[in-house]
């Protein structure tokens, strides 16, 4: 069947899809005792979400990774799921209910609430996995795993009974981000940090039995002096530390704070005095802890001043801001009101700003966990990948604070805490009925505890719950742990950790050096827009994978996502890059149809049979000798998962040495129906073409799956889906170095030719006149024995190779090794404008070495920029210089 002549990614990808799907190829098969199990939990995208390009980027790469195992003979499963996102998912059904009908959660009550988040789950719910689909993500859709389904449930109420047991959860009063709109304590990750501009007031607090003499204090939120226990002062501070000990007198509320002396205020800073407010400011808290000073909450849950804010009691925050400024104006306890410009923290679901108030949550005790974690990077059990985030990871670990696991929400797993009347609080794997007797107390159980659990507290258990933990099932003892972790970095340490954590403490069944849950931990680029900025919907910058995928096709945007993405970089990202992704789909396509044309119906030999090999010309070994090479290079790069390495190695291989080399030289010899060396040229290119879509089906898998389809039919054999075949093992290939020694001796000599070209303006196919000079014999050899091949290549009419030649008048010169070519310009060529047109490329190309030199010779850029970056600039600045030497040749002689 003859190609058209573009790849249409439409025609094939839906089809394809299914047809994996039918293979049962994306399933591990039966158990077998000789197997190599190889698993990946996708990090579950919340149930709210659509595919982005982070999403688009990690199921690219863990993608990869599994097709490139199971090629390998692994047993290899892949998870998908997605995760009940709490906060996320009550926020989008709370502001739907309240569009459509006018009604709050409260209005519903909680039953009837939830049962309306249920349903809009069942109807919303899949609609990213079903996005990962398009993308050609090769998950085991059979086991996908939802964070609130009844199995997980169960996994969450045994890991919460556990630590219950062992004395590792607790409640009590903490400093906890809150949301006044959501009324729920938020995680960290759950905030984000948004410039404002606002104002800086100084406030005036009179000092006791003093008359007249004052603290000044400096706050962006004057309202939270209602709830001042304390002021700190530097005992070093000469305008103050005269102070320390004695009281000061809150305005408005009459309470006598302390002056302390702590020698962590800096005195040059602000006023040199810092109000203390624990029961609202982080650091205020543990300043207000190391001197015992009491806490004050000032708020209700929506934000509302409750009555310690005095006269204030019942005021908005901003309200009360403003009628506090106003009253200490009245008092003139005001002084200077500036401009100030900060960052704010902001929920991510609601925008409003994040109150930090003290609040009866549940925690659980994070250091006794930490400890195994910490130690399993350090001693190599696990690794990440760039090695530089271990740091962040660790810096978590080592300094970590017990983690608040509760929410008020209604969405999520509800705490399975139990109390009687007298509040005794009684954790259960099942549930306790009302009335029923306590197990301790044996007085009636009165309520369960209304809050659930952080979302984090269900993920952490992803790695095995998935599997069917706490039962010891076969897929947990099969899959367990997993091999390769592939995620953001902003949840190092609010996931990548915890995890870790998890399986040291709940896989106890397992000897310590199995519970690590993976181990590799890939922390992936993130894609920014075409400016450097992270993609956002506020900021309207983001790119909807989806589109790109209509657009150019999935292989397209795999293929650019990867070949963009350098380890450890960022990635800046605009639409038209993922041209580069659709012009290699289309180079490889047309490859294909030239080989696929001229193998139907004709004789091939095997070019790795010893007949194969005696017929073989040097083209034919060079371009077995490269692909051996490139097998060796991508397997090696995909094991060490350096992907965009292996990308770059198939994408040269591919587009360079395939196509625009040997597929150009082998045309004449497709063309000539007598030509004895055609057999062997077809056997060559049915190899090249056949390990190639191999090789790349990891990276493009629908375009390659429908070329494996087509060379099957032309080759009239019978092959599986290429997902299902194995990765080529390099039979019959071997490395030649000489015909690679000989190849890039001609390839030098085209290069050197098409400088001319360049150089010159000559057109790209004007028959060109050439004497070349080649001392060395071997060389010299090389090129009289492929004249025809160097003349064909480089579009010369004559070609005279000699060890000694004479320089044509009016000749362009080019220089390759010991190789010097010589072309005759044409005779209407203006060598004067010409010479203008040399002059002015050498000074433009001064200009670049130049820049480049300013920039090498700058030591803060070679110390702190990417050395990836400074090693382009050295190789850019070499491609400079030896082109300004080559003008100046020619400048020398025109």
């Amino acid at each position: 069947m003859e190609l058209s002549t573009r790849y249409t990614p439409a025609d094939f990808e839906a089809r394809i899809y299914t047809d994996w799907l039918a293979s049962g190829g994306f399933q591990p098969g039966p158990e077998t005792k000789a197997e190599k199990t190889f698993t990946i939990m996708i990090p579950p995208p919340n149930v709210t979400g659509v595919l982005h390009m982070g999403h688009a980027l990690n199921g690219t790469v863990q993608d990869i990774v599994m097709r490139f195992k199971r090629m390998n003979g692994y047993t290899a499963l892949w998870v998908p799921g997605t995760d009940h996102a709490g906060i996320a998912t009550q926020a989008v059904v709370e502001k739907q209910l309240y569009e459509k009908e006018k009604k709050t959660r409260n209005d519903l009550g909680r039953e009837a609430f939830l049962k309306r988040v249920w349903e809009w789950k069942e109807e919303h719910g899949s609609y990213i996995l079903e996005q990962f689909r398009r993308l050609g993500s090769s998950c085991d859709w059979s086991r996908t795993r939802f964070t609130m389904e009844p199995m997980l449930t169960t996994a969450v109420r045994e890991s919460f009974v556990r630590l219950w047991e062992k004395g590792l959860i607790y409640r009590g009063a903490r400093l906890v981000n809150w949301d006044c709109v959501l009324e729920t304590a938020v995680s960290d990750d759950e905030i984000e940090y948004v410039p404002r501009k606002d104002k800086l007031y100084e406030i005036r607090y009179p000092v006791k039995g003093q008359a007249g003499e004052f603290v000044t204090v400096a706050t962006t939120r004057p309202e939270t002096m209602l709830g001042d226990t304390g002021v700190a002062v530097n005992p070093n501070d000469e305008r103050w530390k005269h102070l320390i000990g004695k009281s000061l007198v809150l305005p408005f509320i009459g309470r006598e704070i302390p002056v302390v002396g702590d020698d962590q205020v800096e005195m040059d800073f602000g006023t040199g005095a810092v109000k203390i407010t624990p029961g609202h400011d982080p650091a205020d808290y543990e300043r207000g802890q190391r001197f015992k000073l009491p806490i004050i909450n000032l708020y209700e849950k929506d934000g509302r001043l409750n009555d310690n804010g005095g006269p204030f009691a019942g005021l908005s925050r901003e309200k009360a801001r403003t009628e506090v400024v106003k009253k200490l104006e009245e008092l003139e306890l005001l002084g200077k009101v500036e401009d100030y410009s900060h960052n704010v923290a902001v929920s991510d679901r609601s925008k409003s700003v994040i109150e930090p108030i003290v609040s009866e949550q549940w925690f659980v005790k994070m250091e006794p966990l930490a400890q195994p974690a910490i130690k399993a990077v350090k001693d190599g059990t696990l690794k990440f990948r760039p090695e530089r985030w271990t740091k962040v990871y660790l810096d978590w670990l080592e300094n970590v604070h017990d983690w608040c696991i509760s929410r008020q929400l209604w969405w999520g797993h509800q705490i399975p805490v139990w109390y009687d009347a007298d509040d005794v609080p009684v954790a259960s794997r099942t549930d306790l009925a009302i009335g029923s007797p306590h197990p301790k107390t044996k007085k009636p159980i009165v309520r369960q505890d209304p809050d659930v659990l952080d979302t984090w507290a269900s993920s952490w258990l992803w790695p095995f719950a998935t599997l069917g933990w706490p039962d010891k099932t076969p897929d947990l003892a099969r899959f367990y742990p997993t091999q390769f972790l592939s995620t953001a970095r902003e949840i190092i340490y609010l996931w990548v950790a915890r995890m870790v954590m998890a399986g040291y403490e709940f896989m106890d069944h397992l000897p310590m050096e199995e519970r690590c849950p993976f181990d590799v931990c890939n922390i992936h680029a993130t894609v920014l827009d075409g400016k450097g900025r992270r993609m956002s919907k506020s900021a309207g910058n983001g790119i909807d994978p989806i589109e790109m995928i209509d657009k150019y096709g999935a292989d397209a945007v795999r293929y650019s996502l990867v070949l963009l993405t350098k380890e450890g970089q960022d990635v800046k990202l605009s639409p038209d890059r993922f041209e580069q992704g659709y012009r290699f789909s289309n180079k490889v396509w047309n490859a294909a149809r030239f080989v696929l044309m001229n193998m139907s119906g004709a004789t091939l030999v095997d070019p790795t049979s010893k007949a194969g090999r005696e017929q073989c010309r040097l083209e034919d070994r060079w371009i077995l000798s490269r692909l051996a090479r490139v097998r060796s290079e991508v397997s090696e790069k995909l094991d060490a998962y350096m992907f965009n390495d292996a990308a770059m190695a198939l994408y040269q291989f591919v587009w360079n040495d395939f196509c625009d080399w040997y597929v150009e030289i082998v045309k004449s010899r497709m063309s000539d129906a007598n030509d004895p060396s055609g057999p062997v040229a077809r056997g060559t290119l049915a190899r090249v073409l056949n390990d190639a879509l191999a090789l790349l089906h990891p990276f493009t898998p629908y375009m390659t799956e429908a070329l494996w389809s087509n060379l099957n039919e032309t080759l009239k054999r019978k092959q599986p889906l290429l997902m299902n075949c194995n990765w080529p093992d390099g039979s019959g290939l071997e490395i030649d170095e000489r015909a690679e020694s000989e190849m890039q001796t001609i390839q030098d000599l085209v290069h050197a030719v098409r400088q001319i070209r360049n150089l010159t303006t000559a057109g790209e196919r004007q028959p060109l006149q050439a004497k070349i000079a080649a001392p060395k014999q071997a060389e010299r050899d090389v090129l009289l024995a492929h004249v025809a091949t160097v003349r064909a290549l480089a579009s010369l009419e004559t070609c005279e190779i000699a060890d000694k030649v004479t320089r044509p008048k009016n000749s362009a010169v080019a220089v390759t090794g010991g190789v010097e070519v010589f072309v005759a310009l044409a005779e209407n060529v203006d060598l004067g404008k010409l010479k203008d047109v040399l002059a002015r490329r050498a000074e433009k190309v001064r200009q670049g070495i130049g820049g480049i030199d300013s920039k090498l010779h700058n030591a803060a850029f070679v110390e702190r920029a990417d050395p990836d970056v400074v090693a382009g600039e050295k190789v850019r600045r070499a491609e400079l210089v030896t082109e300004l030497q080559l003008l100046e040749r020619n400048l020398s002689d025109v």
